[in-house]
């Protein structure tokens, strides 16, 4: 038997000229191949030892020190490996992922220099498949390389977005923030309730931004245009994470089909279908000679033909411009709400000063920011967590204007003697200066800063006007996990929310839900 064996597995045959031939078994070919690809593989991985050594410039300065090993992808918290990995490399690091080399900046005098000064150079952005390339198609301000193109789309937004255009909307502003505070109260039972402010951040964001954007609003909590666009809103956010797509640093993977590229273009076709026949219902109004609000939809059908706009720059630039106001902004909200049970000393001495401006008889504005200093260092301090969570290596390239206050700290003293708006402070000529980083740099900030710090001081100033906050005794706030993808949101929580005292329902009497119009 083990002759017959043998025989199978290694027969020996007689060629036409009658010399055997050994048949090598299918599994072992298998394994060899296996082993070989293997071992490649680990080489290839490893390549960035050697790399290190052989790559230069032309003055001979090798790229900055890194990892020795490929990463495919960083896929959750990728800012605290990063952090990990420029304490140990120093402030400018490089790191290869996948096929491309990546160098990580922590220092923000180069970061400045690179963005700012050298603005003209890079100011382009990694063409990432997900993004760019298969959801948004090259198209809008986030997805366009820079040049014309990008120029002429946020020319386009910035028309909505100045500081003297937002005055146009302003009460606007203030209105959803009065509905919002009045829904918390409502749906809370005045605090008897404890609430998830996941769906309330969102409809305050989403509603600002469809207002702007189309001249809308949704009418009520249960409107199925929130859960939609915040679907399409997290869904954007899960698949464009800058380090979290193996399919965008390993480009042979983007030929061959995948759950990841299938997800992408249903997306992009989604986005289509949504802001597309929300465009086209605004188009038939304008067509039909009636009224519709001043908005970034009505001014890019006006001005279609003359900038040259073809369908799907209209349906990126409108879903990209209400997407990119809604997850930032409401995540913000909801770290403020997750982080303010917590330091009752902090909401404590905001109320006091909150009630020594303003006083009980109505919520405040943004005319009594430059006199509520304590209240808007809150709102720079959440934005300065927030970004730490939601900014690659952040904390790298944070202000100092308090160096003896720990990083970590949720402490908004560090704030206190800062007077300026974000705006303000990204044009400081010291990098060190500058409060945060949460807007961006240079050429490509985020052209909503204006409005963002509009939103955030109504929704926070009037939260810290209105309520108590308190955290479940059974349900703990995590401060330390969170939705570690692209959105940097906290994990769902519940917490309750108090009116401080019986003013709140006269104030907010006359805020009822309205609808501007209907599309």
């Amino acid at each position: 038997m083990i002759s017959n064996l043998h025989v199978r597995i290694f027969s020996a045959t007689l060629s036409p000229t009658n010399k055997p031939t050994i048949q090598i078994p299918l599994l072992v070919i298998a394994q060899y191949i296996i082993g070989l690809c293997a071992l490649a593989l680990g080489l290839w991985i490893l390549s960035p030892i050697v790399l290190r050594r052989l790559t230069t410039d032309a003055d001979g300065n090798q790229i900055p020190p890194g990892p020795i090993n490929r990463y495919f992808f960083l896929r959750k918290y990728p800012e605290r490996v990063l952090q990990t990995w420029a304490a140990k490399y120093g402030s400018l690091f490089s790191i290869w992922m996948g096929t491309q080399l990546f160098v990580v900046i922590s220092d923000p005098h180069v970061a400045r220099d690179l963005l700012v000064t050298n603005g003209a150079v890079f100011s382009s952005r990694k063409r990432y498949y997900m993004k760019n390339q298969t959801i948004l198609r090259g198209r809008a301000i986030t997805a366009s390389d820079y040049g014309e193109t990008w120029r002429q789309h946020r020319k386009l937004a910035m028309q909505l977005l100045t500081p003297k255009a937002m005055e146009g909307y302003a009460d606007s502003l203030d209105y959803e923030a009065h509905i919002m505070i009045r829904t918390l109260k409502d749906d809370g039972h005045s605090g008897k309730v404890p609430l998830n402010p996941h769906h309330y951040a969102g409809r305050f964001a989403l509603n600002n931004m469809l207002f702007i954007s189309f001249g809308i609003r949704t009418g009520n909590t249960e409107d199925p245009l929130i859960a939609r666009a915040l679907e399409l809103a997290m869904e954007f956010m899960d698949l464009t994470g800058p380090w979290s797509n193996h399919i965008d640093f390993f480009e042979p993977l983007q030929l061959i089909p995948s759950a990841m590229r299938t997800r992408g273009r249903k997306l992009h076709e989604d986005l289509i279908e949504v802001y597309g026949s929300m465009i086209l219902r605004v188009k038939a109004r304008l067509d039909a000679g009636e009224y519709v609000p001043d908005c970034l939809v009505k001014t890019l059908i006006q001005d279609q033909e003359k900038e040259e706009l073809d369908w799907e720059d209209l349906c990126m630039l409108s879903a990209v411009f209400t997407l990119g106001g809604v997850h930032s902004t409401s995540g913000i909200i909801q770290w403020f709400l997750a982080l303010i049970p917590s330091h009752p000393e902090v909401a404590l001495q905001a109320q006091e000063e909150l009630d020594r401006v303003v006083g009980r008889d109505r919520l405040p504005t943004a005319e009594d920011e430059p006199n509520l200093p304590y209240v808007r260092s809150v709102i720079k301090e959440v934005r300065r967590i927030y970004q730490r969570k939601a900014r690659l290596n952040a904390s790298g390239v944070e202000q100092q204007l308090k160096p003896h206050i720990p990083r970590w700290a949720f402490n908004p003293d560090r704030y206190l003697n800062d007077e300026l708006s974000c705006a303000e402070s990204a044009k400081l000529s010291d990098v060190m200066d500058r409060d945060h980083w949460t807007f961006g740099a240079g050429r490509r900030i985020c052209p909503g800063i204006h409005v963002a710090e509009r939103e955030l001081w109504l929704a926070i100033s009037q939260l810290l006007w209105s309520f108590h906050f308190h955290s479940l005794p059974d349900e703990p706030i995590s401060l330390k996990e969170y939705e570690g993808l692209s959105g940097r949101t906290p994990l769902p929580f519940r917490l309750g929310l108090e009116p401080r005292d019986g003013r709140l329902e006269s104030v907010l009497k006359g805020d009822q839900e309205l609808t501007y119009w209907s599309l």
